[in-house]
């Protein structure tokens, strides 16, 4: 989970991703940012993230990006 916090701040350094949970919802990310995070995460974590898994639910908080990748791992 460190590892995902220190790609998030390197996309964006002005959120708190330990805390929010409406990255999505409140427009805190948008699109570019979720295409550097998407490549970082597949780099980093040896996943392929697809286009179906590019949804709100997915990317809203750090917690569910950790999730995404657990699962994507398995």
């Amino acid at each position: 989970m460190d590892e995902l916090l220190d790609i998030l701040t390197e996309v964006n350094a002005d959120v708190d991703f330990e805390t929010c949970d409406t990255l999505i919802d409140d427009g805190i990310l948008d699109s570019f940012d979720i295409v550097n995070i998407v490549g970082e995460l597949n780099d980093a974590f040896d996943i392929e993230i697809t286009p179906a898994d590019i949804v709100p639910e997915n990317f809203n908080s750090a917690e569910a990006m950790w999730d995404m990748i657990k699962r994507l791992q398995d």
